[in-house]
């Protein structure tokens, strides 16, 4: 067939052909042979009686490494690779491999990959709708459940989606050893059983942050008061309740003692006391004074001049509730606490941050008052009644472990039913949570956690995380997450709409059909030592095939995936089924 070559420049030889030139070779692996070194190529074009083959590395002893030292000389041998060269290639002699899918190139032949270098880099899986992306990644982790001498016990997949077509694909893997458990969690109205469920303590001020849609940087430092306070206020004890009172009190007096005109100091202090008050200090307690008793709302009734007619009996009152020797130890220290809880000491952050007295810093506060108080008395409140305290690790336990014994390997968090900017929100919570759990393992590593984000658009934006927190959660477990074991899975239909910085992280890619100029350009500016050729490829490939690459391939290559058995529900509607009708006119 290969005659002998005409040229050789920096990436690729020109070879000329014997007789007629069959179009079945293009794609297909080529080896310059001569001693001692075999270099593999690819055979990219047919130009003339020719065909270019691009290097792409060399066999060494049997094991095949990308990238060339040497170029092939003029008289080198050249033909197509062999048996035991595919397998090399394909991964057939690996130990510690895994069926990844089929190389329609040749026959069918089964492909396999490496798990450790496939499921321990952060790995994108792009795809035009309907390019058969959601089937190849259900196949690809049934492929992982259905191996027979090893299994993966001690496997954690994370799935986050806006519906539930995985769930058909794995609700079922126990099928495959009585060891393996399936999880599905959901904001669905219809499934209050195995709804999603947050121990409001977990959250930092940064989860906070997300969930409250914090805009501005102030508002950090008040929900750090917050919770900070939260973790006393939630308590119903002698210290406490003093506590609050001085708090209240002081309140009190630094708006007495401002500048402003009487009745709108009264109102704001209608307005602390309404919003925090105690048994000794709310706007109906009768406050003593000699011989005489008010109610503490009738204290601030206007004389003719417009001041308040018990000036001195409200602070000889209020005196007696500060103590500026109060030690209070401010740190947050996490207690079972409910959403409830979460307003008063919001309250009472506002109050002892002096905020009533910056109209600037109180329209800030009192925006996330509004939204604290919207999420409590809306029906998104119930993902956040969780029944007992627990920390990070409880926390963890219990959503993986099923009927409180055995395991589950696959998570399914179905965020449907709920706005794009609450699931976002959601999916950046557990995704913190997630991280701090990894980080703060003794033996680092030694709880391995993916984070499959379906629709990752959705989450893993170019937003303003960095300005508000100093970061992008999905960023730092980018760039970070794998030395503790966590890793992402981003899956989506328009990587353009992704964090480039999230992106550059990715090493191994499941690239299916795109169409979209835009998406390709991004493709080819964003993933590291791709070729135009690549990008070529993906063009014209067929629904549930892909062009795979990165450390978990030896070369690119072009996957076939299997149909997934059994498969999501992610299929098109079926119009004419749907529509259509027997008809006859004459009726």
């Amino acid at each position: 067939m290969f005659k002998e070559i005409t040229s050789i420049s920096k990436n690729y030889a020109l070879v000329k052909i014997e007789g007629n030139i069959n179009e079945d070779i293009l794609n297909l692996n080529a080896v310059f042979e001569e001693e001692n070194k075999k270099i593999l190529g690819e055979i990219e074009e047919i130009i003339d009686n020719n065909v270019k083959i691009t290097f792409l590395g060399e066999f060494v002893n049997g094991r095949f490494y990308s990238g060339i030292i040497r170029k092939p000389s003029l008289t080198s041998k050249i033909r197509l690779i062999n048996q035991e060269e595919l397998n090399e290639l394909v991964g057939a002699n690996d130990k510690y491999s895994m069926p990844l899918g089929l190389s329609p190139l040749y026959n069918n032949y089964p492909i396999r990959v490496n798990i450790d270098s496939l499921f321990s880099n952060h790995s994108a899986i792009f795809g035009n709708t309907g390019s058969g992306k959601t089937y190849g990644v259900a196949r690809l982790v049934q492929n992982l459940f259905t191996m027979k001498d090893k299994i993966p016990f001690n496997s954690n997949f994370f799935i986050f989606n806006n519906t539930s077509e995985y769930d058909n694909a794995f609700k079922s893997i126990n099928s495959y050893n009585p060891n393996f458990n399936y999880k599905m969690y959901t904001t669905s109205d219809d499934d209050t059983n195995n709804s999603v469920k947050l121990p409001l303590w977990l959250l930092n001020a940064d989860d906070y942050a997300n969930l409250l849609d914090a805009t501005e940087y102030s508002q950090i430092s008040v929900i750090e008061k917050m919770l900070s306070l939260v973790s006393v206020f939630a308590r119903n004890d002698e210290e406490a309740h003093r506590y609050k009172n001085h708090l209240i009190a002081k309140a009190i007096l630094s708006i007495m003692y401002s500048n402003q005109m009487p009745a709108r100091m009264r109102d704001q202090i209608f307005t602390i006391v309404t919003d925090c008050h105690t048994e000794e200090l709310n706007l109906d307690f009768e406050v003593p004074g000699v011989g005489y008793t008010r109610q503490f709302r009738k204290c601030f009734e206007l004389d003719s001049q417009g001041q308040f007619v018990e000036r001195i009996l409200i602070v000889e009152y209020i005196e007696q509730f500060i103590d500026n020797d109060t030690k209070w130890n401010e740190d947050y220290v996490p207690i079972y606490f409910t959403l409830d809880d979460l307003e008063i000491a919001l309250n009472f952050a506002l109050i002892s941050e002096g905020l009533l007295l910056n109209e600037k810093s109180y329209s800030e506060g009192i925006a996330l008052k509004v939204k604290l108080h919207t999420l409590n008395n809306s029906s998104y409140s119930r993902f956040f009644n969780y029944p007992q305290f627990c920390n990070t690790a409880q926390f963890i336990s219990d959503i993986i472990l099923v009927n409180g014994n055995k395991r589950a390997q696959i998570i399914n968090f179905v965020l449907e039913d709920v706005d794009d900017r609450f699931a976002k929100a959601m999916v950046k919570v557990y995704s913190r949570i997630l991280f701090r759990f990894t980080k703060s393992m003794v033996n680092r590593g030694s709880m391995p956690i993916h984070i499959m984000l379906e629709e990752a658009h959705r989450y893993v934006q170019k937003d303003y995380d960095n300005q508000m927190l100093g970061y992008n959660i999905f960023e730092r477990i980018a760039k970070e997450g794998r030395k503790f074991g966590l890793v992402l899975d981003l899956i989506t239909q328009r990587p353009t709409e992704l964090s480039e910085t999230v992106i550059s992280q990715c090493s191994n890619f499941l690239i299916f059909k795109i169409n979209h100029p835009s998406d390709l350009e991004y493709i080819r500016k964003m993933v590291p030592n791709i070729s135009a050729d690549v990008i070529e490829k993906q063009k014209s490939l067929q629904s549930g095939t892909c062009v795979a690459f990165g450390p978990m391939m030896k070369i690119p290559m072009i996957v076939k995936m299997e149909l997934p058995n059994p498969e999501p529900h992610s299929s098109n509607a079926q119009i004419y089924k749907n529509w259509m009708i027997e008809w006859n006119s004459n009726n």
